[in-house]
């Protein structure tokens, strides 16, 4: 009975020892814890941008040609004709990779009244038919497409009924200047938390994440924009614009 009664002793302090020890643990984590959180919350959002100013090198320029005849045999024969008339002043300023639409046929109604046994009776009967075709040219030549739009009315003075778009301005280094961009604007939004962190006097330690924003191209000197992004083809000369919304942990 008494090696009983020593030994309970013991263990109750083996069990208090454990459950100090579990405690201290406990407390450490949650200390641990409690200071990473203070420490991840001591830091600061930004948003940095960057911008240039580009000229499009791409230009875009559509038109079409149409005709009317009586018969669609006839209206082929002219369209034909038409378009080699087209070909040939896109080939006099120096352009022969033009794509052509397939052709477009509608047939011509009027209203027809004829009087069968005293009663009028109205029809619809096929009078001619339009042909239409349609032509895009892609080129890095801007100043001679530009040229070329100018000079169409050559063609109306050839007989040829001949309308055209106003052409598109792309600039097709947009992906390589996007990468180089979102790291300008980076840097641009850590210079930002530099010097909003100066007040402070603390300094900025290092990057905890980044965020892609608006990345867009608007004409020169355009207050246009949009919150998902816009690409303009207007205007030959552009500013590209990119965002970027960064947070850098303090020291």
């Amino acid at each position: 009975m008494s090696g009983e009664a020593s030994s309970r002793p013991h263990l109750l302090g083996l069990l208090a020892g454990l459950f100090l020890a579990a405690g201290l643990v406990l407390s450490a984590m949650v200390f641990t814890r409690a200071w990473l959180k203070i420490s991840e919350s001591e830091a600061i959002n930004v948003t940095g941008s960057a911008r240039r100013n580009v000229e499009a090198d791409l230009i875009v320029w559509r038109g079409s040609f149409v005709v009317e005849q009586p018969t669609l045999l006839e209206a082929q024969r002219r369209l034909a004709d038409d378009r080699r008339k087209v070909e040939n002043f896109l080939s006099q300023h120096g352009f022969t990779n033009a794509g052509y639409s397939s052709v477009a046929i509608t047939e011509l109604q009027a209203r027809q009244v004829q009087n069968e046994g005293g009663e009028e009776t109205a029809r619809q009967k096929t009078v001619g038919y339009r042909l239409a075709q349609s032509l895009e040219l892609r080129s890095g030549n801007i100043d001679g497409v530009l040229a070329l739009e100018r000079a169409t009315v050559s063609l109306l003075e050839a007989g040829v009924v001949f309308t055209a778009a106003t052409p598109d301005f792309i600039y097709t280094q947009a992906g390589e200047a996007k990468i180089e961009m979102l790291a300008e604007a980076t840097q641009d939004a850590r210079a930002r938390a530099g010097q909003i962190a100066g007040q402070g006097n603390r300094q900025i330690a290092r990057l905890r994440s980044a965020r892609m924003g608006v990345f867009q191209i608007t004409p020169l000197y355009s207050t246009q924009g949009s919150w998902d992004g816009m690409n303009d083809t207007s205007s030959r000369q552009k500013t590209v614009t990119a965002v970027v919304t960064a947070a850098f942990l303090l020291d």
